[in-house]
């Protein structure tokens, strides 16, 4: 048995976290729910993982709901698609997850009811869009919109990865030419350099003895570096240094205000998505702000505590530091036109193209900076090899 802490909502749709012994996510789940709680999500206690922080699910989430509506769209009914779709599957883990919901609503249970029970396949705000949708009768409008909102999502990650790849190109190539000019051509001049003794300058003098250190102790040097490596690795896998890593970014001026407008683009595409599903404004802030990094819970947590206490969305983000001007105007005419759910999607679509702006210019000014950098570096090491050469030329003169 462990300790879960779970996070749902009341029957007067207060937002509370109980904490219950299960033995597993699931189960904590169906206890939450047995106790009369709508659970919005649940995670182990002592572990980092979250709805936020979870690994990617190996269950193909945004293929598995196209394919459902398609089928749906075609008009075939829910359980006829989920079985065509159980049958189709080559992959047992997967087809095992879909016989699973199919004998669930077999038994009458409702599909968000079945879908929560596989919490490893289906993230909670897949099963809180579906579950809005069962109230509203929109089951397609809900899937349409959620495969919508996972394609503008991946969108701008896609290009902030094509955006380092070339550096990361260049950072490659540069640094295997500086480990080969370091540990193949270094030692063999300095072996012919060593005659000359102390008449060398002493940018010379140094990979000299760098080139006598890698002939005299190879295996001790070798294990030094990879052992560095693996204890760099090491580190960087530990959830504890990304996130101090992670704050000090934040604190940066210009990058932290850009992980700021990163983070709010998500927090607003959710929230409309939700909203526009049919969801309750506390339900769908409470789902949304499950995504904010921890810098900004703090301040999602006290902005909630104002909408509740019967303050405008709009002046709680404000207050808060969850908007920026033009969310602030955008918020306002959502309030007065009652379509929240459209003007937040704005919102992150007006975040969106600011962020895409910003990485085209961060990036056409880092890869020359990057190219000049690896460039002095291979050149400050050719000069320092050939500078005694440039010596003896000199004196024979």
């Amino acid at each position: 048995m462990q300790k879960y802490e779970v996070k749902a909502l009341t029957a007067t749709g207060e937002v509370v976290r109980v904490a219950v012994e299960a033995s597993g996510e699931a189960a904590a789940r169906r206890l939450a729910t047995e106790r009369g709680f709508d659970v919005i999500a649940a995670r182990a206690l002592g572990s980092v993982s979250s709805a936020v922080l979870r690994r990617a699910p190996r269950f193909p989430l945004i293929l598995f709901t196209q394919e459902l509506l398609s089928l749906l769209e075609a008009g075939v009914r829910l359980q006829t698609a989920l079985e065509t779709l159980a049958k189709k599957e080559r992959t047992p883990a997967v087809r095992r997850v879909v016989d699973a919901i199919v004998l669930d609503l077999t038994q009458g249970r409702r599909l968000s009811d079945a879908l929560q029970k596989q919490p490893e396949a289906f993230t909670p705000l897949y099963v809180a869009t579906v579950r809005a949708s069962e109230k509203t009768g929109d089951l397609r409008e809900a899937l349409g919109r959620f495969i919508g909102y996972l394609e503008r999502v991946e969108q701008l990650k896609r290009k902030v990865i094509s955006a380092l790849i070339y550096p990361a190109v260049l950072l490659s190539v540069g640094g295997l030419v500086v480990l080969f000019l370091v540990f193949f051509v270094v030692p063999r001049f300095s072996s012919v350099y060593e005659e000359i003794g102390e008449n060398l300058p002493w940018l010379s003098r140094i990979l000299v003895h760098w080139g006598r250190l890698l002939s005299e102790y190879p295996l001790a040097i070798a294990l030094t570096l990879s052992g560095t490596l693996g204890l760099a690795v090491f580190a960087l896998s530990r959830p504890g240094l990304r996130t101090w890593i992670a704050g000090r970014a934040w604190r940066l001026p210009k990058v932290g205000e850009r992980l700021r407008i990163y983070a709010l683009a998500r927090f607003y595409r959710t929230l409309g998505m939700l909203l526009r599903s049919g969801m309750g404004i506390e339900f769908a802030l409470a789902m949304a702000g499950e995504l904010l990094p921890g810098l900004l819970q703090e301040k999602f947590v006290a902005a909630s505590r104002d909408i509740e206490s019967g303050l405008s969305i709009a002046q709680a983000m404000d207050r808060h530091g969850l908007s920026t001007e033009i969310a602030q105007s955008l918020l306002r005419v959502g309030e007065q036109g009652g379509n929240m759910g459209d003007m937040m999607e704005r919102i992150a679509v007006f975040y969106d193209e600011e962020m895409s702006r910003w990485i085209d210019w961060i990036t056409r000014l880092f890869e020359p900076l990057l190219m000049a950098v690896i460039g002095v570096v291979i050149g400050g090491i050719v000069v320092m090899l050939y500078m005694p050469i440039f010596e003896l030329a000199g004196r024979i003169q």
